[in-house]
């Protein structure tokens, strides 16, 4: 009898698991490897306030967020009302995608090793986007980083906001989680 094939485990959480948090759980003195905190999710946000003039712009957004993440994106509608924005409540002004599992490995690696690097003048990321609660939340200026993006496709450069959600207790652990994991965060 063959044996079923095991899932391959995605490369950065093999190294958390192995590297990442023996480290935490000595830095930090936990008693328990339950202790150390871990990646819960990753959150891509898209952002697209001119979908209130053209809705087409809205459904190249959403393409190009599933594109890069991996997983289809859904649109998300405003909230309430702005006059001086002509923005009506339950408008379509946005997209997101939130990545968990391995997918959620996977897409952390690419951006680490692929994807920051393609920064023009890139210096690490700022350590300045925690939010005291252990997560940290970076802005990216344009889509055209990410190596899934046909350059030739693109006609309007979209930024987006990455939020890297941690079991972390404090900005201490997160920073220290997220440096372990390889973010190249500012000196």
């Amino acid at each position: 009898m063959s044996k079923a094939p095991e899932a391959s485990v995605p490369r950065l959480k093999a190294h958390y698991s192995s590297k990442v948090v023996p480290a935490l759980q000595s830095e930090f003195n936990f008693d328990s490897v339950m202790q150390v905190p871990k990646l819960e999710k990753i959150v891509l946000n898209m952002g697209v306030g001119e979908a209130i003039q053209n809705i087409k712009i809205l459904d190249v957004a959403v393409e190009e967020l599933t594109t890069i993440a991996g997983q289809k994106a859904i649109v998300r509608k405003s909230k309430k009302s702005v006059a001086q924005f002509k923005l009506r409540e339950g408008m379509p002004i946005a997209c997101m995608v939130t990545l968990r599992g391995s997918r959620m490995w996977e897409f952390m690696d690419r951006l680490i090793a692929l994807s920051l690097p393609r920064v023009r003048d890139f210096r690490g990321v700022p350590t300045r986007s925690f939010d005291g609660r252990g997560n940290y939340t970076l802005g990216i200026r344009d889509q055209l980083i990410f190596q899934e993006i046909d350059f030739s496709k693109v006609d309007k450069l979209k930024g987006m906001n990455i939020t890297f959600v941690t079991s972390a207790k404090n900005d201490a652990e997160a920073r220290a989680l997220l440096t372990q994991l390889g973010m190249p965060f500012r000196k």
